[in-house]
């Protein structure tokens, strides 16, 4: 069966652009995120461990798209420590519980994206992302409009995905 290929020409201004992102320079919103624990609900973080936290994304692909940064700002997973790789996997297996009691997915997309060049748009901080997906929940208006439509806004997402993450457990 030949492969389809979807043309999106207008990605090339950010293949082009080294994958910029809208960040102001010199400033990681991981470490901005951790940095006061009494704004955590603003930040959107959802839990702190002893070497991690957990982030919903501020520009989600989906309704549940969390992300596991260590503290330490570590640009590439062979520089973490394996104390705090072992709690990375540890918290992506615990977002997994919560994400599949709060949205009953019919899978999940896991992964990190190191550098640039591999899609990062925070390459100097690695982070993992965990997201809910079912079949058919990509339409025209992502593959065409270059536009996604979430079914909840972030406060909805956060209270939900937090107290389902609270009462997981191993």
């Amino acid at each position: 069966m030949p492969v389809e290929r979807l043309w999106s020409p207008w990605r090339n201004e950010y293949i082009n652009a080294t994958g910029a992102d809208n960040t102001q320079p010199g400033v990681c919103i991981f470490c901005e995120a951790q940095k006061n624990p009494a704004r955590d609900e603003e930040n959107l973080v959802i839990y702190r461990g002893a070497c991690n936290f957990i982030i919903l994304n501020l520009y989600p692909y989906i309704s549940g798209h969390m992300m596991i940064a260590p503290y330490a700002h570590i640009g590439e997973l062979d520089s973490a420590g394996k104390e705090e790789t072992d709690e990375l996997m540890y918290l992506t297996k615990r977002c997994q519980a919560a994400l599949r009691e709060v949205y009953r997915p019919q899978g999940f997309n896991i992964g990190m994206n190191l550098g640039r060049a591999a899609g990062a748009g925070i390459a100097d901080h690695i982070h993992m992302h965990i997201m809910p997906r079912w079949a058919g929940d990509t339409n025209f208006m992502t593959s065409i409009g270059e536009t996604r439509v979430l079914p909840e806004d972030l406060p909805t997402t956060y209270r939900k995905v937090f107290e389902a993450f609270h009462r997981s457990t191993d």
